[in-house]
Protein backbone atom coordinates (compact mmCIF):
# COMPACT_ATOMS: atom_id res chain seq x y z
CA UNK A 1 0.00 0.00 0.00
CA UNK A 2 1.60 3.72 -1.27
CA UNK A 3 0.85 6.14 1.68
CA UNK A 4 0.41 9.66 -0.04
CA UNK A 5 0.25 13.07 1.40
CA UNK A 6 -3.54 14.82 0.70
CA UNK A 7 -3.53 18.28 1.55
CA UNK A 8 -7.21 18.68 4.24
CA UNK A 9 -9.14 20.48 1.95
CA UNK A 10 -9.78 17.08 -0.24
CA UNK A 11 -11.36 15.21 2.61
CA UNK A 12 -14.43 14.17 3.22
CA UNK A 13 -15.55 12.90 6.53
CA UNK A 14 -18.83 10.35 6.26
CA UNK A 15 -19.05 10.26 10.57
CA UNK A 16 -18.96 12.20 13.41
CA UNK A 17 -16.42 11.95 15.82
CA UNK A 18 -16.23 11.43 19.49
CA UNK A 19 -14.51 14.61 21.13
CA UNK A 20 -13.01 12.65 24.24
CA UNK A 21 -11.07 10.46 21.55
CA UNK A 22 -9.95 13.63 19.09
CA UNK A 23 -8.69 15.16 22.93
CA UNK A 24 -6.31 11.49 23.39
CA UNK A 25 -5.06 11.52 20.18
CA UNK A 26 -4.46 14.92 19.71
CA UNK A 27 -2.13 14.33 23.13
CA UNK A 28 -0.56 11.27 21.27
CA UNK A 29 -0.02 13.06 18.39
CA UNK A 30 1.56 15.92 20.22
CA UNK A 31 4.12 12.98 22.26
CA UNK A 32 5.12 11.01 19.12
CA UNK A 33 5.36 13.92 17.32
CA UNK A 34 4.25 12.43 13.93
CA UNK A 35 1.14 10.71 12.24
CA UNK A 36 1.96 6.80 12.80
CA UNK A 37 -1.21 5.44 10.82
CA UNK A 38 -2.05 6.72 7.65
CA UNK A 39 -6.16 7.47 6.78
CA UNK A 40 -8.00 5.38 4.31
CA UNK A 41 -9.75 7.55 1.72
CA UNK A 42 -11.66 6.50 -1.72
CA UNK A 43 -9.56 7.90 -4.33
CA UNK A 44 -12.52 9.29 -6.65
CA UNK A 45 -14.15 11.85 -3.72
CA UNK A 46 -12.01 11.97 -0.62
CA UNK A 47 -14.59 10.61 1.50
CA UNK A 48 -12.30 9.53 4.56
CA UNK A 49 -13.34 5.79 4.77
CA UNK A 50 -11.08 5.54 8.43
CA UNK A 51 -9.41 7.87 10.54
CA UNK A 52 -12.50 10.51 11.13
CA UNK A 53 -10.56 11.28 14.81
CA UNK A 54 -6.93 11.63 13.29
CA UNK A 55 -8.65 14.44 10.60
CA UNK A 56 -10.02 16.17 13.39
CA UNK A 57 -6.48 16.45 15.34
CA UNK A 58 -5.21 17.87 11.55
CA UNK A 59 -7.60 20.60 11.75
CA UNK A 60 -7.08 21.32 15.02
CA UNK A 61 -3.05 21.76 14.97
CA UNK A 62 -3.79 23.22 11.54
CA UNK A 63 -1.69 21.00 9.54
CA UNK A 64 -1.79 21.38 5.62
CA UNK A 65 -1.89 17.72 4.93
CA UNK A 66 -2.41 14.28 6.22
CA UNK A 67 -1.15 10.44 4.93
CA UNK A 68 -3.47 8.41 3.19
CA UNK A 69 -3.62 5.44 1.47
CA UNK A 70 -6.55 5.98 -1.59
CA UNK A 71 -8.11 2.93 -2.61
CA UNK A 72 -11.12 2.86 -5.58
CA UNK A 73 -13.60 2.00 -2.61
CA UNK A 74 -16.93 1.30 -4.85
CA UNK A 75 -14.78 -1.28 -7.35
CA UNK A 76 -12.57 -2.54 -5.04
CA UNK A 77 -14.34 -5.90 -4.04
CA UNK A 78 -10.98 -6.43 -1.09
CA UNK A 79 -13.11 -3.76 1.38
CA UNK A 80 -15.21 -5.42 3.56
CA UNK A 81 -17.68 -3.18 4.98
CA UNK A 82 -19.62 -3.80 8.34
CA UNK A 83 -21.15 -1.99 11.18
CA UNK A 84 -19.91 -1.00 14.62
CA UNK A 85 -22.17 -3.13 17.04
CA UNK A 86 -24.72 -1.04 19.03
CA UNK A 87 -24.65 1.98 16.16
CA UNK A 88 -28.09 1.86 15.27
CA UNK A 89 -27.71 0.18 11.95
CA UNK A 90 -28.23 -3.33 10.86
CA UNK A 91 -26.21 -3.20 7.76
CA UNK A 92 -24.50 -0.05 5.75
CA UNK A 93 -23.73 -0.12 1.98
CA UNK A 94 -20.64 1.64 0.04
CA UNK A 95 -22.69 3.63 -1.78
CA UNK A 96 -24.18 5.19 1.54
CA UNK A 97 -20.72 5.80 3.04
CA UNK A 98 -19.85 7.64 0.12
CA UNK A 99 -23.51 9.83 -0.20
CA UNK A 100 -23.08 10.71 3.64
CA UNK A 101 -19.29 12.44 2.68
CA UNK A 102 -20.69 14.01 -0.44
CA UNK A 103 -24.06 15.20 1.18
CA UNK A 104 -22.33 16.73 4.49
CA UNK A 105 -25.07 14.60 6.61
CA UNK A 106 -22.78 12.65 8.57
CA UNK A 107 -23.57 9.74 10.56
CA UNK A 108 -23.19 9.12 14.23
CA UNK A 109 -19.45 7.68 15.16
CA UNK A 110 -18.45 4.40 14.76
CA UNK A 111 -21.34 3.44 12.33
CA UNK A 112 -19.23 2.30 9.41
CA UNK A 113 -16.12 -0.71 9.69
CA UNK A 114 -13.61 -1.18 7.13
CA UNK A 115 -11.78 -4.11 7.36
CA UNK A 116 -8.85 -3.26 5.59
CA UNK A 117 -8.05 -0.39 8.39
CA UNK A 118 -6.60 -3.34 10.26
CA UNK A 119 -3.88 -3.70 7.75
CA UNK A 120 -3.13 0.12 7.01
CA UNK A 121 0.92 0.70 7.06
CA UNK A 122 2.79 1.80 10.23
CA UNK A 123 4.32 5.13 9.67
CA UNK A 124 6.37 7.71 10.44
CA UNK A 125 5.41 11.06 9.48
CA UNK A 126 6.70 14.07 11.14
CA UNK A 127 4.02 16.82 12.34
CA UNK A 128 6.67 19.65 10.92
CA UNK A 129 6.38 17.77 7.43
CA UNK A 130 2.71 17.86 7.32
CA UNK A 131 2.51 21.28 8.24
CA UNK A 132 3.63 22.06 5.05
CA UNK A 133 1.77 21.96 1.63
CA UNK A 134 1.45 18.29 0.05
CA UNK A 135 2.97 18.98 -2.79
CA UNK A 136 6.57 21.32 -1.60
CA UNK A 137 9.12 22.10 -4.29
CA UNK A 138 11.75 20.87 -2.96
Amino acid sequence: MEVELIPLEVLRPHEQVIAKKVDQLERMTHRWNAYTKPLLLDGKTGTILDGHHRYHVALRIELQCVPCVLIDYLNDDSIELDVWPNCGRESITKQEVIDSALSGKLMVPKTSRHRLSDHLPPIAVPLHRLRQPAFSSE
